[in-house]
Formats: structure tokens, sequence, C-alpha cells
């Protein structure tokens, strides 16, 4: 059974000033200041993601389990069918799971083995056949496409990437595109399918908690879409 991301979470209002530098600024102004901004953070090693896993994604109705991103089932934490995915997938820039990119936890979502494997490096689109085991994603030769849930969750951890590693850190400089088969080169597509996403699917309550979570107890930075979704247009305008 698939699980919405709807806690009832009352996300308690953003930290007083942690946007101060970012005000009245937009397009690679705006870009600019958020990377100062998201990269004052603390770092987890790859382990310590899989822990942290059990709060950030915890189900809120069911203590002890954890909600898989593309299925939606509810598992238990200690249930040894889901791993770590990576929404960026780590080919892409080839980070792997070196810290810093490769165990961002705005990035690193708990799901299903098998579908994980599915999803494997794909980019993102529109189309293709049900995914074995999360019926409600799809996926082709090309691209695989998330339940309609967690579509604008999968925008803003990309969007967000993109905005924290901006190759000034020793890694890869990180930028969607509007493209597919991107293979190893630091980029994701598609762009244009990634905020048509963010727009129809705004931050639900459990990916405002998670964003609390993730500044309160662990990395203490956030993603910026999803306290401002609407810097997605400011940052990539669509015309």
């Amino acid at each position: 059974m698939a699980f919405a991301q709807d806690t009832g979470h009352d996300s308690r209002d953003i930290p007083a000033g942690y946007y101060d530098d970012a005000d009245g600024k937009n397009g690679p102004e705006l870009k600019a200041a958020l990377h100062t901004i998201i990269s004052k953070m603390d770092t987890l090693t790859y382990d310590e993601v899989k822990d942290a896993i059990k709060d950030t994604d915890a189900d809120p109705a069911k203590p002890g389990n954890i909600i898989e991103l593309y299925s939606g089932n509810s598992v238990a934490f200690t249930d040894g069918s889901w791993n770590r995915e990576h929404v960026w997938a780590k080919s892409h820039g080839d980070f792997g799971t070196k810290v810093g990119p490769g165990t961002d936890l705005q990035h690193l979502r708990p799901a299903d083995m098998v579908v994980n494997s599915t999803r494997n490096n794909l980019d993102f689109d529109n189309g293709g056949e049900p995914v074995n085991g999360a019926p409600d994603c799809k996926y082709d030769s090309d691209s695989f496409e998330p339940r309609d849930e967690v579509k604008g969750d999968v925008a803003r951890m990309i969007l967000y990437m993109a905005v924290r590693y901006d190759g000034d850190d020793g890694f890869a400089d990180l930028e969607p595109n509007d493209d597919v088969n991107n293979g190893s080169k630091p980029n994701i597509g598609r762009l244009s399918v990634l905020e048509a996403w963010s727009a129809q699917d705004p931050p639900s309550d459990f990916e405002k908690n998670r964003n609390d979570v993730i500044y309160d107890k662990y990395q203490h930075n956030r993603n910026p879409f999803i306290d401002h979704p609407e810097w997605v247009e400011s940052i990539w305008p669509t015309s």
C-alpha cells in the first residue's frame, strides 16, 4: 500500500535571518547567494546517512517504519528490502558515495532495492511503462517518472543539488539541462519537466518536516526550494 506524503506536520517558520543574504536577488545572483547560504553545513558519512533516514523519512503513522520515495510504501527501517537512493544519480558527475554530494541527506532517500535498480541513473521525464514494485512510476530506456505525489520532491532535490554543488569544492559543477541520456556528465534532465513537476506538486507536510529535521539534527542547512518554491522560476525562468 502506497502512502501519500501528507502527515499533518505544521512546519515551523524558517529560521530567522537564514535567507537574508538572498533578499531582493533573482536569477544568477539569487543562485549564487543561495549557494553560499546552504554550503554552510555539517557533513555525514555514508553510514551515518542510513541511520539519519530513520528520522528524516519516518512514517509518522507507524513508529519504526520509513516511507520509500518511489513506491510510497511504509516499511520497517530494519527491513532489508530498501537502500539509499541518490536522487541526483551519483554517476552524473562521478561523485559516488564520497562525503559531500554522495552523502547529502537533501537528496538521499529510501527506495525499494528493485525499484532503485530500475531507476538506476536514468534522467527524469514523463512517460514509459509501469515500474515493477512501484506501478505509479514509469520508465523507458532513457528516463524515469516518479509517482505524482513526489514529483515536486524529486524536482526540488535535483535543483538543490545544482545550487549546492557549484564546482567550487572539489566536486563537479552539477547543473540540470533539458536532455536525457546524460551519462556520466554532471547533468540531469529534463529541466523543463522538473520545473513543471515542482509547480504541480508543491511542498507537502512530509517534505517540509524532512527539511526541518535535516536542518535541526543533521546537516544544519536547508533546501531553499522547499522553503521558497517560487525561487525555481526565478533562477531557471521558463520564458
